[in-house]
């Protein structure tokens, strides 16, 4: 090579160098981040492996707290085995994953739950995704079958809790969270009941669980005579008129899978518009963990939730690439900040701590336990989102 061209390549090189440093550093962040995670996890695989049940959250002592298949947050932990062996592509994670997914196995058949979205296709759908097993897709079928016998026509929903007193037909904004499931079956099984099942309650959860600007209220209790809700109840907020931070995450996430799913654009204003409202609260601590209520009374020092911030993080990945450049980098922004606050000493567990969870647990007021298996599998999920889409902006 002639000597003349030889500085101008140097400095071509340093050009390039400093216009990819950023997205370096910001890729170091998500993949350290990860191997974090798979560390702390290693541990929690050993753990789970001697224990017929699934981890759950920890107790003051620093213990696990294992739950049985049925409860809501059983499937979180297979799945974030599920998503690690996607990051690392190591063995050790599917054989875990396989391990703990086939304890829940027989919620397939359970239709007095409205969380099979939440046990089945965070464990049995990512494992699905991954390795093509044809026994997984059986379970996801009967198992979206099973939550499909809980929708009741005249109320257009997906019935949530036990029938009280008080609530004839209560359905929760955590429902939405289920609704990935029966858009699958739909989408394999090509039978249209799950799509317009799932129509039908997202129409609906929007037309009623949903105030003016856009919060929400967790749950409405309808009359099964006439379809019309009697009852609206924030069962685990701060109060009946305030916003639950998970609940708010969910119609999010919700709402942004469903717009995935069908292409209808009111699901994708329905989601834009929940995302301004949270990223505009004036209660949105500048760190962007929501506090567990955004108008809890004792703001600033009411707790905050790490799992309305994981959920909400992974759902602004995702609903920013269905959006135009601009407000996508609002969103991008966002979830940044709470995927680096996470992973911070303030919410982030130290190595072989915490019960080899992630992330600390945040007890609130009203709900004595906010599981960390839950915000670790939406803050895993994030990271991979996240990291995905920095490499298909590389290309």
């Amino acid at each position: 090579m002639s000597k003349k061209y030889f500085p101008w390549l140097v400095l071509l090189i340093l050009i390039t160098a400093g216009c990819s440093k950023g997205s370096r550093n910001q890729q170091s962040f998500t993949d350290a981040s990860l191997d974090f995670a798979a560390e702390q996890y290693r541990g929690m695989a050993e753990l789970a492996a001697k224990n017929k049940n699934l981890p759950q959250t920890v107790d003051k002592s620093g213990k696990v707290v294992f739950a049985e298949s049925s409860v809501w947050t059983s499937g979180f932990v297979p799945g974030t085995l599920w998503n690690l062996f996607d990051y690392t592509d190591e063995f050790e994670w599917s054989d875990a994953a396989r391990d703990l997914t086939l304890r829940l196995e027989k919620e397939k058949w359970n239709k007095a739950s409205h969380d099979a979205g939440l046990l089945l296709y965070c464990s049995f759908g990512n494992g699905y995704r991954l390795t093509g097993d044809p026994i997984y897709r059986e379970v996801l079928l009967t198992g979206a079958q099973s939550l499909k016998s809980r929708f009741n026509p005249k109320v257009g929903c997906i019935k949530s809790w036990k029938t009280t007193e008080k609530w004839q037909f209560p359905v929760v904004i955590d429902n939405m969270m289920s609704l990935e499931l029966m858009m699958w079956a739909f989408k394999t099984s090509r039978d249209s009941s799950y799509y317009r099942a799932c129509i039908s309650h997202a129409d609906t959860t929007m037309k009623n669980n949903f105030r003016a600007d856009y919060s929400a209220v967790q749950l409405v209790a309808y009359d099964t005579i006439k379809g019309r809700p009697v009852l609206k109840q924030n069962v685990q907020g701060a109060s009946d008129e305030l916003a639950w931070a998970r609940g708010q995450s969910f119609g999010l996430y919700g709402y942004t899978v469903m717009y995935r799913e069908t292409r209808l654009d009111r699901y994708l204003q329905q989601a834009k518009h929940i995302a301004d409202f949270l990223i505009q609260h004036k209660n949105l601590p500048a760190d962007k963990i929501p506090y567990w209520d955004y108008n809890a009374k004792d703001i600033p020092n009411a707790k905050h939730d790490v799992s309305a911030a994981a959920i909400m993080a992974s759902a602004l990945i995702e609903l920013s690439s269905f959006v135009d450049s601009a407000t996508a980098k609002k969103y991008l922004a966002i979830a940044e900040t709470q995927l680096k606050s996470l992973s911070s000493s303030a919410y982030r567990a130290e190595k072989d701590e915490n019960g080899n969870f992630i992330l600390k647990n945040t007890p609130a007021a009203a709900e004595a336990d906010v599981s960390p298996a839950c915000a670790d599998y939406y803050y895993v999920e994030a990271l991979l989102r996240l990291r995905n889409l920095q490499a298909a902006n590389k290309k």
